[in-house]
């Protein structure tokens, strides 16, 4: 948001929209980049293949501020910077979008891949897994904020990059010398196929009556050892229709796919259709996220920063604020109140995945309110002193915003990542990853869409919410609307929450299949 302000000179919306959209690109990419991990590539290549990507990405970028002919311009301010600088900038970051596309989500699920779902001692270290993931990523971010940004403002943009160039490239030689000692799925292809043939085989049968009993629905033996049991439940019932056989007479397995489908394909589908409600009702909660790397960072800026007289904090130094409540929020749901809930409850999990979720999205609502209610003092102080504008203010006036953003997504984010973990069919987690990152990526549009359809209809009542810099927008009444948003569709969230059924699976190895179909034997939450 700085640089495209300051070097490349966008006014304050274009840069709003070009950071919008490409943390929207960067956070999509994920679903193509899990899609051919879990299908084809596997998720240890996935992870090396997009990590070279990234690291060319940050090569370019450090090139664009060391190499002469690239730079914004010959030496000191620009003010007008080189039309070669912005395209080269702009492509090396999509390039690290392209990288993380494969590199997050592969990353991520083939952690959570070394610990066996079938072992009691593993599958209560992965219930642990997501929380220390993410505090070894804010603990990274933290760095990125204050020892990144102290380099940038010490030494330039350009020792900056390198400076991450050379730490991804470190990242990369660790994670290949690991190598022989991780555990690995083979790709699976791809998922669609089965999905699709599931819905065909519903469409044709839909006349057909549902049977009295779900051990009448069809299933094959799996290998042993190797595969999970997808039991039935009573959700989307429609689908089991694509599990009834009506081919009396012909064996089984010479029926066409496309006629007759197994529980587990019928299962799978149904907790992919089952995820979409959930999917949706995130969205509104990481809009309100998305405002910390943009209008949070940009009001930083022209707020003061000063420690002393001797030292100024740089704006993007704030975020760390946001690192920090993460970081703690992580610390005491791991180690303080699952242990709690878990004892009280006398449950495994403790703490429902869809109620942290759900938890979060309270402190959104209340740090969107908090931003408000700042943004209008700051506002007041620019109106009493225009000559100073709000120099005047401290910048940990946006101490309060920040950090409830971070505790906020120390609930839901984290508990995002392991939901679509969980959820998915067990061939598609890093898909499922990529479908956590895919909220971001949509809620980076829609708050684009937000910005320039509410810029329009304001701009024609005569005053814009979103003018040339800060002081000439109203960004208070902008996070009064996200505000109202967020509580109505928390609203829609606890409703769909309440009648969720969590996967319910059993190791095929040690069951019969008609066990799978007895409900009295497995727990809600039997996927943990």
């Amino acid at each position: 948001m700085i640089y495209l302000t300051k070097v490349i000179h966008q006014d304050l919306e274009t840069a709003a929209k070009s950071v919008n959209y490409w943390s929207g690109v960067t956070t999509l990419m994920p679903l193509l980049g899990g899609f051919l991990a879990d299908a084809y590539l596997g998720r240890f290549f996935t992870v090396f293949i997009s990590s070279l990507i990234y690291i060319i990405g940050l090569a370019l970028l450090t090139m664009s501020r060391l190499v002469p002919g690239l730079r914004p311009c010959d030496s000191g301010p620009c003010a007008n910077t080189r039309e070669i600088h912005a395209v080269v900038f702009f492509l090396s970051i999509y390039l690290i979008s392209i990288g993380t596309g494969g590199h997050k989500p592969s990353l991520e699920s083939f952690g959570a891949d070394q610990f066996d779902d079938d072992h009691d001692g593993e599958r209560k270290k992965k219930m642990s897994f997501f929380n220390w993931w993410n505090f070894g990523l804010c603990s990274g971010l933290l760095l990125g904020v204050t020892l990144i940004v102290y380099i940038q403002d010490r030494f330039g943009w350009g020792a900056a990059d390198m400076t991450l160039m050379i730490t991804m490239s470190i990242s990369l030689v660790i994670f290949i010398i690991g190598r022989p000692y991780y555990r690995y799925r083979k790709p699976s292809g791809s998922f669609v196929t089965p999905m699709l043939q599931v819905l065909v085989a519903a469409v044709a049968k839909r006349k057909v009556p549902n049977p009295n009993s779900a051990t009448e629905l069809y299933e094959t033996p799996m290998e042993p050892q190797t595969k999970r049991c997808l039991c039935h439940t009573d959700k989307l019932r429609f689908l089991d229709k694509a599990a009834i056989i009506t081919d009396n007479g012909i064996p089984e397995e010479k029926i066409s796919p496309w006629r007759l489908a197994t529980v587990t394909q019928v299962e799978e589908t149904k907790l992919i259709l089952n995820m979409i409600p959930i999917w949706i009702t995130c969205v509104p909660f990481a809009v309100c996220s998305s405002q910390i790397t943009t209008f949070f960072i940009k009001q930083a800026s022209v707020m003061d920063r000063r420690i002393n007289n001797n030292f100024m904090i740089p704006p993007a130094t704030i975020f760390g604020l946001s690192a920090i409540g993460m970081i703690v929020t992580v610390i005491v749901y791991d180690k303080i109140l699952v242990p709690i809930v878990r004892r009280a409850r006398n449950d495994e999990r403790g703490i429902r995945i869809l109620e942290r979720i759900g938890l979060g999205m309270i402190f959104s609502i209340i740090a969107m309110v908090s931003a408000a209610l700042v943004e209008r003092k700051r506002l007041n102080v620019v109106d009493n002193d225009p000559n100073m504008s709000s120099l005047s203010m401290s910048v940990f006036w946006l101490a309060p915003q920040f950090v409830i953003v971070g505790v906020a997504d120390g609930f839901t984010y984290v508990g995002l990542q392991e939901y679509f973990y969980d959820q998915v069919p067990d061939s598609m987690r890093s898909l499922g990853i990529a479908l956590y990152l895919s909220v971001i990526g949509a809620a980076n549009f829609v708050s684009s869409l937000l910005i320039a359809t509410i810029s329009s209809v304001t701009g024609k009542a005569g005053n814009s919410w979103f003018g040339k810099d800060l002081n000439s927008s109203r960004l208070d009444n902008f996070y009064w609307f996200l505000a109202v948003i967020a509580v109505l569709n928390l609203s829609v969230y606890v409703m769909l929450a309440r009648q969720y059924k969590y996967k319910s699976v059993e190791k095929r190895a040690d069951v019969v299949v008609a066990d799978c179909y007895d409900h009295d034997k497995f727990h809600p939450e039997a996927a943990v």
